[in-house]
């Protein structure tokens, strides 16, 4: 049996380059538009691109906001692509909106020295904070590089939360986990073999669960 894996369509995202890394790395997928998709879900996907002041309306909308809050509460297996790892946040100073403030922190936008530009925007290295974890499996700290587009970064109060961590002017939160819930600010459906090892990776946390 395929790991069922649900990607909220709240109107944003790259939604079918994520379905077909996810269907690449042997997931049932489905796309979902309403808290009665998460029935018989395994594990839930949450991407996007843009504003996250759109995200949150399209989350709201779609009447997703308490499922999400409920199904990382509940520490199933969840993973949050660029926005969808900025909303898992208290506040963003994008819009000066509030997130779904499931993890303490804010979402800040870049103030770089030396005339690097914003946004952040194409390959770059992460450094990995606990190598020896599964989701790690395959990846080399501080060499594999993933697919970057952004002007906002997490700014976590809980470091211990940090599971990637990125140089772009500043040292920066790339990606976290916290249990089962995974999020990265790059995209790794745009970062090649790498990209599809990390989701096989959540994959098998998803089978593990």
């Amino acid at each position: 049996m395929k790991p069922k894996v649900a990607v909220i369509d709240y109107g944003l995202g790259n939604l079918r380059s994520v379905c077909k890394a996810f269907e690449a790395c042997s997931a049932d997928v489905d796309l979902i538009f309403g808290p009665e998709g998460l029935n018989g879900a395994q594990g839930l996907v949450l991407p996007g691109v843009g504003a996250l002041g759109d995200c949150m309306d399209g989350l709201k909308a779609c009447s997703l906001m308490d499922p999400v809050k409920g199904w990382i509460a509940d520490d199933r297996p969840f993973f949050g692509v660029c926005l969808g790892f900025q909303a898992l946040y208290d506040y963003s100073e994008e819009g000066n909106v509030s997130g779904l403030g499931i993890f303490p922190g804010s979402v800040k936008r870049f103030r770089l020295p030396g005339g690097l530009k914003v946004p952040h925007m194409g390959w770059n290295a992460i450094v990995l904070k606990n190598p020896s974890d599964p989701m790690a499996a395959g990846l080399v700290s501080g060499k594999d590089q993933f697919y970057f587009v952004h002007s906002y970064f997490v700014a976590p109060e809980e470091e211990e939360a940090v599971f990637f961590q990125t140089e772009y002017g500043i040292p920066f939160a790339s990606g976290i986990k916290v249990g089962n819930c995974v999020a990265t600010q790059f995209h790794p459906e745009k970062s090649q073999d790498k990209g599809l090892r990390l989701y096989k990776n959540f994959l098998n946390l998803v089978e593990n669960h």
